[in-house]
């Protein structure tokens, strides 16, 4: 038996060897007998205060020389919490005019009007998808005042950051595993296709993470 005191039990306080001299148990013999009798059980979880049928679940398999089930369990945890550690993504290597470039995109992108089809709100069957406006009468379309916004060219972002991925990467289509190579990890990032089945995604995750190839719509 691993348990030579009270105080080695799991959840047991120093008021509680008290309590239990009052049930009549003085030794760990004693208790190891009483956790194994369901009557003595509901006897010890009425009379101890802060302890519950769990807590005596634990004392029964310490008692039974189980003494590093909890120890066990909290090491289990702490290792599965390590393989869940956070990652943080691949960034690429930007110089200061990419990177104001982004910056400046950013902003625009924030303050940009929604685009919405022209009488959108009247009519449900068109959608909100935006339309160019081409009737002979639209004042949507000569920009009269109190109309919505037409898509133009002065709403569109800096040139160096078109088409560029949010975290600055350029995007690289790919379906395969060939398709990584050539792709500089340092400018470049991959985004697999959506017709690709599962068992070819990992295979090319696996070998991105070998390469250090950051993969824009991961699975996992």
């Amino acid at each position: 038996m691993t348990v030579k005191t009270f105080t080695d039990l799991i959840g047991l306080k120093e008021s509680n060897i008290a309590e239990l001299e009052s049930i009549g148990i003085k030794t760990v013999a004693e208790l190891e007998a009483a956790v194994n009798d369901d009557g003595k059980v509901k006897e010890i979880v009425k009379t101890l205060s802060g302890v519950g049928p769990k807590t005596v679940e634990k004392w029964k398999g310490q008692l039974a020389g189980e003494a590093n089930v909890e120890k066990k369990k909290v090491e289990v945890v702490e290792e599965a919490d390590a393989e869940k550690a956070y990652v943080v993504n691949a960034k690429p290597e930007l110089d200061g005019e990419l990177a104001d470039a982004l910056a400046k995109r950013a902003v625009i992108s924030g303050r940009r009007p929604a685009f919405k089809r022209q009488e959108w709100f009247r009519y449900s069957k068109l959608g909100e998808g935006w339309r160019r406006p081409k009737g002979i009468h639209s004042k949507m379309k000569r920009n009269l005042k109190r109309r919505p916004h037409v898509v133009d060219i002065g709403f569109r972002g800096p040139v160096a950051a078109r088409d560029l991925h949010p975290s600055g990467f350029e995007e690289v289509m790919v379906y395969n595993v060939e398709g990584l190579e050539g792709v500089d990890p340092k400018k470049q990032a991959v985004r697999v296709g959506g017709t690709v089945g599962t068992k070819k995604r990992l295979a090319i995750q696996e070998r991105a993470d070998e390469l250090g190839i950051r993969v824009l719509n991961r699975m996992v």
